[in-house]
């Protein structure tokens, strides 16, 4: 890349709609779908994990030059090019339709890649996990962790274990996911003042909770080699 591109944030410059991204790299209008939502992991030019993007993403990057595609096929990475991947997705499509996501344009459907890497990018991730709403659903997996039931994300409401009259802070020690029934059961108490017990014990996850929620997936099995537990966590955007 030019040397005024060195170390480019993936997040820099203005992203291209979709239908520019596949028009100008295979001169077709894209037609929107849900694989445009694909989630792809993002490697920095030495080959680690920084984040995760939207397909959307992506391909801009790829279009714009700014990456190459990594693929895992019998066991090995291969790097591709944006117009090579355009043209194994046909044969992809024929052979292996139901291990991908795809981009449908008016001629062709074009693979979703699991993982780019960024040419001129050499950063290392945030060693940070962000507090928030989304965060403490993935890592409670949707489950009031009073009743122990499984609910929408619109159904659940966020528990101070101990609650803020009492001292209680927004920590990841102390907040849980938990139904507007139990929440309501247990008021501005402790588990042990309303008599209710805890399903597990809260505690602050060592890497993003989404992550791991996409990890238990074999659609993204190729990213465990580039997932080193022990120092970083994605953030997604």
């Amino acid at each position: 890349m030019p040397g005024g591109q060195d170390n480019q944030s993936p997040d820099a410059g203005q992203e291209p709609g979709p239908g520019g991204v596949v028009a100008r790299a295979a001169g077709e209008a894209c037609v929107l779908n849900e694989g445009l939502d694909a989630r792809v992991l993002v490697l920095n030019r030495l080959y680690v994990a920084v984040r995760v993007v939207s397909a959307r993403r992506a391909f801009a990057m790829l279009c714009r030059g700014m990456a190459e595609i990594i693929h895992v096929e019998n066991g090995q990475y291969l790097n591709y090019d944006f117009a090579t991947w355009t043209e194994l997705s046909a044969l992809r499509a024929r052979l292996e339709h139901d291990e991908h996501d795809w981009v449908r344009t008016v001629r062709y459907e074009l693979a979703v890649p699991r993982i780019i890497r960024l040419f001129g990018y050499d950063r290392l991730p945030a060693q940070r996990v962000k507090l928030n709403r989304r965060n403490l659903f993935a890592r409670d997996r949707n489950q009031c962790q009073y009743c122990g039931q499984h609910f929408p994300t619109s159904d659940l409401t966020l528990d101070h274990v101990v609650p803020r009259t009492q001292g209680g802070g927004d920590t990841w020690e102390n907040l849980v996911c938990a139904c507007v029934p139990c929440n309501a059961r247990k008021g501005g108490r402790t588990p042990e003042q309303a008599r209710v017990k805890l399903v597990r014990r809260p505690v602050k996850p060592k890497r993003n909770p989404l992550i791991t929620l996409k990890l238990g997936s074999e659609k993204y099995r190729s990213w465990r080699a580039f997932l080193d537990e022990a120092y970083w966590s994605v953030e997604l955007r």
